[in-house]
């Protein structure tokens, strides 16, 4: 709160449970970094808590629940799993602190889910994605192309852009329109690429053939990123 710049380490608090430890320690190790993410909260501090991953997580849960002969649901899963992963989600927000001196602090979760196969229907991921606002789907061909960060732009969502536009609209009104119009020229080369690879490129018009290369830009010049270099690294909100 007082503007110091400190190195990530000193601004690190590490919860580590290993998936050979007892499972009631990697069940309890979740509670664990979210209260203390809310104790830096309640000081004023604006924390960030790294969850990885909710899938390990649930599968303790789920021995657990095997060991005290509870009835299971999908997968042997308890069928408390999504009140239990809402509980966790919902403790994320930003408060006023009560006392004095008067402070304000915010707890952000990212909560990583490692759904076996990429199976989306897989009971922890179903119920993340009824829960969270936000959601980045890590697509692993990007990543074996060299495609960095590798989030699949046609997949991924976010629920707070209605809430945000007053916010967008003091860089720039025109932003939400440019965004939309962008990713419908991606969702455009998804479905070309289709007849591309029947048909191939030069029997497609002319005007298809400026949407791939117009997608192209988007995802080669704007999309990818490199955090090795300054320019990428952090570009100002009116740069984008």
């Amino acid at each position: 709160p007082d503007g110091r710049e400190e190195s990530v380490m000193k601004r690190t608090t590490l919860v580590a449970n290993t998936s050979n430890m007892p499972v009631a320690a990697r069940e309890a190790s979740i509670y664990t970094g979210i209260t203390i993410a809310e104790y830096f909260r309640d000081m004023g501090y604006n924390v960030s808590m790294m969850a990885d991953s909710t899938s390990r997580w649930a599968e303790a849960l789920r021995e657990i629940s095997g060991r005290l002969a509870e009835m299971p649901a999908d997968s042997g899963y308890p069928a408390y799993l999504a009140a239990r992963l809402a509980s966790f989600y919902e403790r994320a927000g930003k408060v006023k602190c009560l006392g004095g001196p008067e402070r304000t602090g915010s707890v952000t979760i990212v909560g990583a889910v490692s759904p076996p196969g990429g199976d989306f229907s897989d009971p922890v991921t179903s119920a993340t994605l009824s829960i969270v606002q936000v959601f980045w789907g890590l697509d692993k061909k990007l990543a074996q192309r060299k495609h960095f960060p590798a989030v699949n732009w046609l997949i991924s969502y976010s629920k707070y852009s209605s809430a945000l536009e007053s916010f967008y609209d003091q860089f720039d009104s025109d932003f939400i329109d440019i965004r939309t119009k962008a990713r419908e020229v991606l969702q455009r080369e998804d479905d070309l690429n289709e007849i591309v690879q029947l048909v191939g490129k030069d029997a497609l018009a002319e005007s298809d053939k400026i949407t791939l290369e117009t997608a192209k830009l988007l995802r080669e010049d704007y999309l990818a990123q490199n955090a090795f270099t300054p320019y990428d690294k952090f570009c100002p909100f009116y740069k984008s």
